[in-house]
């Protein structure tokens, strides 16, 4: 009887270690198709963002356009920073997303003024460079779903 006990015991042990192992595999899966999609929508940005620059000097409603896809944008930044759920093998990489993340966020804060766009200070900021720079960490992102 104690060696059913014992294999019971055996058993029970595995089948929790090979769940808690597909937990971390799922919420690895899940954390990368998050930050996947995160920098997908500011890459997007980072390609539309030039032209519609350039249209919204003569436009007022490509203006406001762009006004809100940076509030939208500055929306997304937020929510992702707030993630609560990332697994400890995306966690140094997600710290390096948090801190590049921040710096959009100041930036787009300093093009944001009052709630509104301010055109000039769109051109001359580094919000080009920063989402290159989130974008960089892409594959490293994709190689934790691996």
């Amino acid at each position: 009887m104690k060696k059913v006990h014992f294999f019971l015991i055996i058993a029970v042990s595995l089948f929790l270690s090979a769940c808690s192992f597909l937990g971390e595999v799922n919420d690895s899966i899940d954390y990368v198709n998050q930050a996947t999609d995160h920098i997908n929508k500011l890459n997007n940005f980072a390609e539309d963002a030039p032209q519609l620059i350039e249209q919204a000097a003569n436009d007022l409603e490509i203006q406001k356009e762009l006004e809100t896809q940076l509030v939208t944008l500055k929306q997304d930044i937020e929510n992702f920073i707030n993630i609560n759920n990332v697994p400890s093998v995306a966690k140094e990489v997600h710290q390096e997303l948090v801190i590049k993340n921040e710096l959009l966020l100041g930036e787009i804060n300093e093009v944001l003024q009052n709630g509104h766009l301010a055109l000039d200070k769109l051109e001359s900021s580094q919000i080009f460079t920063t989402v290159n720079e989130v974008t960089n960490l892409l594959n490293r992102i994709e190689n934790l779903g691996q």
